[in-house]
């Protein structure tokens, strides 16, 4: 564990080495993956500007490397050097972008459809339409898309059988991109 909800937010993390998710629990312990991060990525860093303590969880998923950085120091740091706060604020707004989407997909879309908009967000991030190597378990890409890992595996028998995907273990080879995207809006595997 990196720090829990709720404990006092006196700096922010950047990640060196390794992923690190960052999470809610509700009361009865079902957990909802908000963020995974990798190599030179920032987080916690709402505390620093909010003044508050973490609104949600942190721990490394591997053996990681994490650089912390204290709030007093990094205030001085974006005073002295606004050209980083503008930095700083560019990736905070891309991530309540993601964020935006992640709960319209959360509340608005089937799981097809979740599961079909994260293979895409994969094929991105990763440069490669053609085969995405996915960087967490499918029991954390349940918890990250909502839904539970018997459901993940079912769904991705029936993109594997209508043809969209082919999976091994964990690279997903896309084979019909334009399924994919279709499937992403539509939800349906019908």
């Amino acid at each position: 564990m990196i720090f829990h909800e709720g404990d006092k937010g006196d700096g922010f993390y950047m990640v060196e080495k390794g992923k690190i998710k960052v999470f809610k629990l509700s009361f009865e312990g079902k957990e909802q993956i908000l963020h995974i991060y990798g190599l030179g990525h920032t987080f916690g860093e709402v505390p620093v500007f909010e003044g508050k303590n973490f609104p949600a969880s942190s721990m490394a998923l591997e053996k990681s490397i994490i650089i912390f950085l204290p709030r007093t120091k990094f205030v001085n740091l974006i005073t002295e050097t606004p050209g980083l706060g503008m930095n700083l604020l560019a990736d905070l707004s891309r991530r309540l972008r993601e964020f935006t989407i992640q709960i319209e997909n959360l509340s608005l879309k089937e799981v097809p459809a979740r599961l079909a908009a994260y293979i895409l967000t994969l094929s991105k991030e990763q440069k490669n339409k053609k085969q995405v190597t996915l960087p967490i378990s499918k029991a954390q890409l349940s918890n990250l898309i909502g839904t539970t890992p018997e459901t993940v595996s079912r769904v991705l028998k029936k993109m594997t059988a209508l043809s969209f995907i082919e999976v091994q273990t964990k690279t997903i080879l896309i084979k019909d991109l334009d399924g994919l995207l279709d499937l992403s809006d539509s939800g349906s595997l019908s």
